[in-house]
């Protein structure tokens, strides 16, 4: 049976808190706008919708007819039965982003299932095998940007080990009034086509922006600085629960209650910079698995992305912020004790720039950019210690040489210990080098095993891919024997962070964190960076293996991980 609730409604009763601790935890007062649907047996209908954001309305496509689509809610230790109609005039599908489940319901076009047909039902049915905070969304085109996802909480089977008096769902997102289709089109003729704060004369003239010669010097190897985000505000308007700035989406609490956010970052190219002015954060969360609590002033949630925070706030309204990395725009909402109230909102932050580091150069200490000499990295001279051009090969033997290949990183560091671009001078931000996880991990054997894999890309070209193989001209999966232990490590040559995501699995962070390292489904890759995580395969089947920015995997950086037992594979 779905059972659904109105949050909006519920909080429109006065006495909706002092009825919480008799309601069940799926009718407790959360979200305001996030309509529920509960149960073991639940029907959800995709559809297009219009959408009307800061009083601005344009095409969307919602679940139930909403935007975010309804919360799902499900209990750990039941088996779960989700009929999704498919009203539009296209194929469509349903991601359980984060769950472990047959890779058969996975929900993934041409990988797990072939889709949902126009006009047809599929029922997808799986064991519910875990708790935490998660969400689902479309794999089909790129109707994730159109408004097509939702969000998920899945309650313990026993005790949550997170105390709260009051929880609400914050999903972040972006929205454009562009299709698209329109949106990718413009990236393919220049990949900074939105991009609208270039350096300019007068940030030259005030010392605010690079030198004169750090520019030219960045020119002569067709790199911007300025490049952080592909798709920004000039393009976006960002969302809290489908809500934009103007609209102000509020929660509502009690003065000295502990609220729970369980915040996901369900947008299709926006990293996010969260923060609550005035009131810190304890992340006890990371990708619905618990960790061990870390107070925070800040973090950076990527694409895919959810972080469950405890925050303890007083008799006073509060601005949530999620500024994008690049600090172009960001999503706001509030928290208050009463409806009507609002905080300051503050203004954006400086833009941040890209530096050596983020162009691989991470090793080179105390070089910067006047000291640099381009003319090695760029045409392949022997100026000191950089005898290789950008695209040195030799630096990377696995990575194909091809158009999707722009640079190889030369010397690139762990930057886990970093909490991300835009965030470097925010001291008390979250890195992944904080977590740890609250369990101990489930399987600690040593891995037989070590992979390299390299994020690759031509912005100008707006081609992305693995070791410089397109999704379209990959021959074979990435194989796994199942059972076994991988050591895995992503390095990432280009100048973007990449939030990479690999279905039906989660993966350890090798952070120096021992049996308690934090486990996770989806991990920023920091520009110039590499991250470094063990895998268990212990999932048969097909999976994606991805990045989450919806322009890149429709670019092609995505491929298929095949995970079979020895014989299988034979």
């Amino acid at each position: 049976m779905t059972r659904m609730i109105d949050r909006r409604a519920l909080l429109a009763v006065g006495g909706a808190a002092a009825l919480a601790p008799w309601l069940p935890l799926w009718a407790r007062p959360v979200s305001s706008g996030l309509p529920t649907v509960s149960g073991t047996d639940i029907r959800l209908k995709i559809a297009h919708r219009m959408l009307t954001i800061d009083g601005r309305t344009s095409h969307a496509i919602g679940i139930n007819g909403t935007i975010p689509g309804p919360l799902v809610r499900l209990r750990e230790g039941t088996t779960v039965r989700l009929h999704v109609e498919n009203a539009l005039d296209e194929d469509s599908s349903i991601h359980w982003h984060g769950l472990i489940l047959p890779f058969h319901m996975d929900g993934v076009p041409g990988i797990s299932f072939p889709g949902i047909a126009p006009g047809t039902t599929f029922t997808y049915e799986f064991p519910v095998q875990q708790s935490g905070t998660y969400w689902y969304h479309s794999h089909s085109g790129l109707q994730e940007q159109l408004g097509h996802y939702g969000p998920i909480v899945i309650d313990p089977a026993g005790p949550d080990p997170v105390e709260h008096d009051r929880e609400h769902v914050i999903v972040l997102s972006d929205h454009s009034p562009m299709h698209p289709h329109v949106i990718f089109k413009k990236l393919k003729q220049m990949g900074g086509y939105f991009n609208r704060q270039k350096q300019t004369l007068g940030g030259l003239i005030a010392g605010e922006d690079q030198t004169l010669g750090e520019r030219l010097r960045w020119g002569a190897m067709r790199m911007d600085p300025t490049d952080i985000s592909d798709v920004t505000a000039a393009a976006y308007t960002y969302l809290v629960n489908g809500h934009g700035p103007q609209d102000n989406w509020t929660g509502l609490f009690r003065p000295g209650e502990r609220v729970r956010l369980r915040i996901i970052n369900a947008s299709a190219m926006s990293i996010f910079n969260v923060r609550i002015p005035g009131l810190k954060m304890m992340v006890v969360q990371a990708d619905g698995l618990n960790v061990r609590p870390v107070t925070v002033g800040e973090f950076q949630i990527g694409v895919a992305e959810t972080y469950d925070v405890i925050v303890v706030p007083e008799d006073r309204a509060y601005t949530l912020v999620g500024e994008t990395s690049d600090r172009s725009g960001m999503a706001r909402a509030t928290l208050a004790p009463r409806a009507g109230m609002t905080a300051p909102v503050p203004p954006l932050r400086k833009r941040p720039l890209a530096t050596m580091k983020d162009m691989g150069m991470g090793a080179m200490g105390g070089m910067d950019h006047a000291t640099m000499d381009h003319g090695a990295m760029d045409h392949g001279g022997d100026h000191g210690a950089m005898k290789h051009s950008m695209r040195d090969m030799d630096l990377a033997p696995t990575v194909k040489d091809t158009p999707a290949v722009q640079s190889i990183s030369p010397m690139p560091v762990d930057r886990t210990g970093e909490a991300g671009q835009g965030l470097e001078d925010v001291a008390d931000a979250l890195t992944y080098r904080d977590l740890v996880a609250l369990d101990r991990n489930p399987d600690t054997r040593t891995p037989s095993r070590s992979m390299e894999i390299h994020l690759t890309g031509n912005m100008e070209r707006y081609m992305w891919a693995f070791d410089g193989v397109k999704m379209n001209a990959v021959k074979d999966p990435i194989p796994f024997r199942l059972g076994e232990r991988v050591r895995v490590t992503l390095v990432n040559d280009t100048m973007m962070t990449h939030p990479i995501h690999l279905h039906g699995h989660f993966f350890e962070l090798v952070t120096g964190k021992g049996d308690h390292a934090p486990r996770k489904h989806t991990v920023n890759v920091q520009p110039g960076g590499k991250v470094t995580f063990d895998l268990t395969a212990d999932a048969p089947g097909d999976w994606a293996f991805h990045c989450h920015l919806l322009y890149h995997m429709h670019a092609g950086m995505m491929q298929v991980v095949t995970v079979r037992a020895p014989e299988d594979a034979a």
